[in-house]
């Protein structure tokens, strides 16, 4: 029976990338951002997951979820790690024609390049059935035209390209078919608006608008006939890494609280000798522990090809991450009192950071869906 306890390769991976995490002050700015991704890429993280042959670590998405957890923990996280290796580059190196891998596996893998990701639409969030972008055909010219608009998209700015869910309509049947377009940043017709958020992120949120892109034949990622398996290829990956993400968020803030609750002495006694202190910090340590058993969980199933495994447990493993993100986060904040609010200590800022770890990419309550009626297998409430 294979275990899920990590082995001596991923204990080393672990020790490595948080040596080098904590050797970096905090990102703070898109030119420091920029900085660690270069320099996490020099040093083979940030393509950890892709193929050898096109200049990856060939290693899996355990291996990628691990390093962004432990970028997380040293206060750095990499929001983009989730979308160009995980997402682009995984649904790339697995559907991709040979130009296309040779074209963006390398430079994606080196850091050189990056990919952001379209499929959230003003009127379809959750439900991904209902997105309009659509594709259509120009026969003549063999061509694609896009024409749709997305909305939270991170990263648009600094990407070379953005994968696009769009959909293309069955000859036989009318139905439309979600479909995957690769859209170069400069492509006429591709416009962004960056979204005003209150969050206090480096990477910003965009609404795109496509009007009538056209795209070469070979901007098309996979079969136009393949539907749904060649999404979920890249939205498992997303699960997976967003719970990363969220633990290693959580860890980070219950680092500063237990350096905090060590330190601080009220009536000649550490705060953190009470128990009101030490068991909610104890009880955030252990859920976010149980989630990374099911995060590393999901990540197995997922590099060992059970794509229907891993969609159960990537969601399970994003919503426990998320949840015990947001406790971890919460507790921190109230260990430290008024402190937990200042500039000088850094939590405030993660307490609406957190939240993102709970309604992206997929809301809790949709997980909750899912778990009733495939795994539970009561009937559907929508």
């Amino acid at each position: 029976m294979t275990t899920l306890i990590e082995s001596n390769e991923h204990k080393s991976l672990r020790e490595a990338v948080a040596a080098f995490a904590n050797t970096h002050p905090h990102t703070t700015n898109a030119e420091d951002n920029t900085r660690l991704w270069q320099a996490a890429a020099k040093l083979g993280y940030i393509g950890v997951n892709l193929p050898e042959a096109y200049g990856g670590g060939g290693a899996g998405i355990t291996e990628l979820s691990l390093v962004l957890e432990e970028l997380g923990a040293a206060g750095n996280p990499l929001l983009m790690m989730i979308v160009s290796p995980a997402i682009c580059g995984t649904v790339i190196a697995r559907f991709g024609t040979e130009e296309q891998k040779r074209e963006w596996l390398p430079p994606l893998a080196d850091g050189t390049r990056l990919m952001a990701f379209g499929i959230t639409e003003p009127d379809a969030g959750s439900n991904s059935h209902r997105i309009t972008t659509t594709a259509r055909r120009d026969a003549a010219a063999g061509d694609w035209i896009l024409t749709g608009r997305k909305v939270f998209v991170s990263g648009v700015d600094i990407a070379d390209a953005t994968l696009i869910v769009g959909r293309t309509e069955d000859a036989r049947t009318g139905k439309l078919k979600p479909c995957l377009f690769i859209v170069p940043r400069d492509a006429p017709g591709f416009g962004r608006r960056a979204i005003d958020m209150e969050l206090n992120a480096v990477e910003r949120q965009f609404e795109l608008t496509l009007d009538d892109v056209r795209l070469p034949a070979d901007a098309l990622v996979g079969d136009e006939d393949a539907g749904l398996l060649q999404l979920f290829a890249g939205l498992n990956p997303e699960r997976v890494m967003t719970a990363a993400f969220g633990i290693g968020m959580g860890r980070y803030a219950l680092s500063r609280a237990l350096e905090y609750a060590r330190e601080r002495t009220v009536w000649k006694t550490p705060i953190g000798a009470h128990q009101a202190i030490a068991h909610p910090l104890a009880q955030a340590h252990i859920d976010l522990e149980l989630a990374r058993l099911m995060m590393q969980k999901a990540a197995h199933l997922y590099d060992a090809g059970d794509d229907v495994g891993a969609g159960e447990a990537a969601n399970m493993a994003k919503y426990a991450a998320g949840e015990a993100c947001v406790k971890a986060v919460d507790q921190a904040v109230h260990t430290l009192g008024g402190n937990g609010l200042t500039r000088e200590f850094g939590l405030a800022r993660l307490i609406t950071a957190s939240r993102v770890a709970r309604i992206a990419p997929v809301s809790r309550e949709m997980i909750l869906n899912y778990v009733s009626h495939q795994t539970l297998g009561l009937p559907k409430s929508y």
